[in-house]
């Protein structure tokens, strides 16, 4: 008799390999046929609601490492969710319009100027919607699960209609007003920005000290004497009206050779060493309140530049006194503002210096510095030039640097409900919790928010204006326009002339003759996406407001979450969130930011192609999401190798069941042998921290937790241990069924307690589980972790003898590196304890020899010759009886059984029993 053939071995058809690359499409496409969201909506129907908005990713371009972090992470909770008594709709969204689509049909060669406004925004939504198709399709291949057929997309009607309604609100509440104010300001883009789309980058720039000539000292200078302020932008000297001195600084008159100049006294001693002053007197000290309204003379031009106090003036750098260009900066226009000073501003468009500033008009403004220096210098008035290296404002879709330039903008008045912001974000869960800091001292420090945008792929801004310029914003323009947007679409704004824009009849006071114009600045995209409180959740029955989760990236903090708790409290006084979750962003192997130019991108199509979406889902599991996250083809490959553990675990479980049918097979609890009982109360903590962890959002302990489990407790313990049960006894022993009950809990558990990120591979192993009534993983709950008779008891015991089991394996380790066995089949150990709690539990164990995977096991009172490890002193030596063919441990029984005489006595019954020739 062949006797493997009588070994019950693992069957099963389930792959080693995943070959994943190839299997998650098709499993997608039926994921898609069975309408598996709509299942999942309408299993979960009537439970609580937990709603995950989606914040719009931006339509334009493939999906990078950022897009597949964010997704996926998404896809983490609201799958958890479903699965953990809760009703979870996913509605995902798309931000379609600005400045990046205008940009992307440019480089098509689609040329703006020649064709209406109507035309190129048509060109503009065909692009965008065409970017969201390629998206969607890339979000799909990720595994998501979601509402891709009915996604939200800002450039939608319906969603256009409830922006304007948000906007409405807010100017019928005295929000919204037009002003002229100096703004970031993007050359590069020819449009306004708000402080969400800056960002900051190094920028060499001039570093001069300038001269103005007293004019008029009053009684307390002579008019000898020069005022000395310092700046990094000497295109803003053709601006200057003012300069600033803080009224309590002390300022010092400084006698430098034959001239005398005027000073902070704090900022003496450095600024003498900076302009290398190699002797210079004090002569005069006063108050900079003493000062007002003094007069200098403008270096460049023959014009006063008056002497005014601000309380922003600091001596943390430069001189103590600041050049002030009222149309150049906010502290400037406040303090220009006070004085009555003119809002100046000699900067077009497009960064372009015009005839307000004599001399150097048709300059770009960066340009014109170096002519501005010559022109000081030739004056006289340049008292220092040199270059520094500083962090600068650029704009964060050009990547340019932007400018301070004073125009008539549309605002929205945040100082006017901020303290209503503030009290909302106390409110507010973050996590991390860093993150209510970060956002309530941006809050607190805001002002305005600037959201018109000199733009024209956008929403328009919904004013009318008078023949007296004035504007019109009132309850019936605003509900007469959202109409028409929620049956037009906001392309009428540009396509139809303004009379037909107006509800019929309308009169107004400030158009006797009924001739009214329209605004023709777009909204800041921000307030677009920021809008997706009242467009999104408010207007789709299956969602609500607040929100219970906004998760992005760390950068939206200063975007999307600001802007939507901003509108949201203007509109309702409430947050459009419960909580906030934000995470990191993605950089290559070394830490470094992914760019095209050092080519060190990893894109998530070249992963999902090499490896399959589940690996790209396991790493994101994998990391501290909540901080930058590294992500290499070396990073992949390790978590590649953690992925086949895993699926390994699943496969050997499987291998194992195929003879099982829990219906018909499972042992009670009560009836299952201890060390059953004892694997099931780990895998009862195992559920435990599992879904703490996944309500907590700690998706690196689900994952580390289950790989630990699958590697520790099952492989290394459970799995190899009861090998010896599995394979040899006989198919229906109440032993083996008890470790197959035990089994099949366990995958089970697994399988659903890792669906939420190995998506497919969870479906992939459910499809051979035996007995399993729903199609999908999916459409099933959680485990709950249940309570297990005498856990405590069995946990203490059993913990400790696995503490035992450590030693023993080192010792059998030593013993093979040593050559006295080679397999530990071979040994025959003498086991002492080295306290009597470890005595006693050797003597309450039953087959010692099966649990440590070795032929014999002998206790022995004392140990002389042996290790000592912690808890046991150990000799292995070489069993020297005959092994058995069929379970090759080595027994004196081999020989006893004459039918068998090759096979030690449990075997030769079992195939006495139950096998035949």
């Amino acid at each position: 008799m062949d006797y493997k053939e009588t070994l019950l071995m693992p069957n099963t058809e389930f792959p080693m390999r995943g070959n994943l690359p190839n299997k998650e499409p098709k499993m997608q496409e039926s994921w898609e046929e069975a309408k598996l969201y709509q299942q999942v909506q309408e299993r979960t129907a009537g439970r609580p609601l937990y709603v995950l908005h989606d914040g719009p990713p931006y339509a334009n371009g493939d999906l990078h490492m950022g897009h597949a972090l964010n997704k996926v992470l998404k896809d983490f909770v609201v799958k958890y969710k479903s699965m953990s008594g809760y009703h979870a709709p996913y509605v995902p969204g798309w931000d379609t319009h600005g400045l990046p689509i205008e940009t992307a049909l440019a480089k098509k060669k689609v040329d703006r100027k020649k064709m209406s406004a109507a035309e190129f925004r048509q060109k503009c939504a065909e692009y965008a919607l065409k970017q969201v198709d390629n998206q969607r399709t890339q979000f799909k291949q990720l595994g998501v699960r979601g509402d891709w057929d009915n996604p939200y997309v800002t450039l939608d009607k319906e969603y256009e209609a409830a922006q304007i309604e948000v906007f409405g609100e807010m100017a019928k509440k005295g929000y919204i007003y037009k002003g002229l104010k100096p703004v970031y300001w993007s050359p590069s883009s020819e449009s306004a920005l708000a402080e969400a789309e800056i960002e900051y980058q190094d920028k060499r720039s001039p570093s001069i000290f300038v001269a103005f000539q007293v004019k008029d000292g009053g009684s307390l200078l002579d008019g000898e004497e020069k005022f000395v302020i310092w700046t990094t932008t000497p295109w803003t000297i053709p601006a200057n009206l003012a300069i600033a001195l803080h009224p309590d600084l002390s300022y010092v008159v400084v006698k430098v050779a034959d001239a005398k100049y005027i000073i902070a006294e704090a900022r003496l001693e450095e600024v003498a060493k900076t302009l290398e002053w190699p002797n210079y007197q004090t002569i005069k000290t006063f108050k900079g309140q003493e000062a007002e309204h003094l007069v200098a003379t403008h270096p460049l031009y023959q014009r006063d530049s008056l002497v005014v106090l601000g309380d922003h003036v600091t001596t943390d750098g430069g001189t103590g006194l600041v050049h002030t260009a009222p149309g150049h900066g906010e502290d400037d226009f406040i303090v220009g503002k006070k004085y009555g000073l003119d809002v100046l501003c000699p900067v077009d468009e497009k960064g372009v210096m015009t005839d307000e500033a004599p001399g150097y008009e048709g300059l770009f403004y960066d340009a014109a510095n170096k002519n501005i220096t010559d022109q000081l210098k030739e004056n006289g008035a340049l008292l220092g030039l040199s270059f520094i290296t500083h962090s600068y404002p650029h704009d964060w879709r050009t990547k340019k640097p932007v400018i301070y330039r004073a125009t008539n903008q549309w605002f929205a008045s945040i100082k006017d409900f901020r303290d209503q912001i503030l009290a909302e974000i106390n409110r507010i869960n973050w996590v991390p919790k860093w993150g209510e800091t970060r956002l309530y001292n941006m809050v607190r420090d805001r002002e305005d928010w600037c959201i018109s945008r000199q733009r024209i792929w956008g929403v328009p801004i919904p004013v009318f204006y008078g023949e007296d310029r004035t504007p019109i914003i009132t309850d019936e323009t605003i509900h007469h326009v959202a109409k028409l947007f929620r049956e037009h679409g906001s392309n009428i704004w540009f396509d139809w002339d303004t009379k037909e824009l107006l509800p019929a009849g309308f009169v107004s006071e400030h158009s006797p003759n009924g001739t009214f114009t329209k605004e023709m600045d777009i909204m800041d995209v921000w307030f677009d996406s920021g809008s997706s409180h009242q467009g999104v959740l408010e207007e789709r029955p299956e969602l609500q407001r607040p929100a219970d989760l906004y998760l992005e990236g760390s950068d939206q903090y200063r975007g999307w979450f600001n802007s939507s708790l901003s509108t949201a409290v203007a509109v309702t006084g409430k947050s459009p969130y419960k909580t906030v979750l934000s995470h990191g962003f993605t950089l290559d192997g070394q830490g470094r930011k992914m760019s095209k130019s050092i080519g060190n991108t990893i894109v998530p199509a070249k992963i999902m192609k090499q490896y399959g979406a589940d690996i790209l889902r396991l790493w994101v599991a994998s990391v501290d999401y909540q901080s930058d996250v590294r992500v290499s083809d070396e990073i992949i490959k390790q978590t590649a190798e953690g992925y086949r553990k895993i699926r390994n675990t699943f496969r050997f479980l499987l291998g194992n069941l195929a003879d099982f049918n829990p219906a018909k097979h499972a042992v009670s609890d009560e009836a299952l042998h201890e060390v059953d009982q004892y694997m099931l109360i780990k895998l009862q903590q195992l559920i435990k921290k599992v879904d703490k962890a996944y309500d907590t959002f700690d998706f690196s302990t689900v994952y580390n937790k289950v790989h630990q489990f699958c590697s520790i407790e099952l492989s290394a313990f459970y799995l190899d241990y009861a090998k010896d049960i599995l394979y040899i006894e006989p198919a229906d022993s109440q032993r083996r069924r008890s470790v197959q009950t035990v089994y099949y809990e366990t995958i089970v558990s697994l399988v659903k307690l890792i669906t939420p990120i190995l998506t497919h591979t969870a479906e992939e192993v459910w499809r051979y589980l035996p007995n399993e009534e729903r199609a999908f993983v999916q459409l099933t709950d959680m485990p709950k972790a249940r309570e297990l008779a005498n856990s405590e008891q069995l946990l203490t015991k059993w913990d400790h003898f696995i503490a035992v089991r450590d030693d023993i394996l080192k010792a059998l380790e030593e013993a093979r590196a040593n050559k006295v066995i080679g397999k530990s089949l071979e040994a025959m150990v003498t086991i002492s304890g080295n306290d009597q709690q470890t005595n006693d539990l050797l003597n309450q164990v039953e087959q010692l020899d099966q649990l440590f995977i070795v032929s014999k096991v002998v206790i022995a009172d004392q140990l002389k010759s042996g290790k000592t490890y912690e808890h046991v002193t150990v000799s292995v030596e070489k069993c020297d009886e005959e092994k058995c063919e069929r379970c090759w441990v080595a027994s004196a029984t081999v020989g006893h059984n004459q039918e068998h005489p090759h096979l030690c006595s449990r075997c030769a019954e079992v195939v006495s029993q139950h096998y035949h020739d």
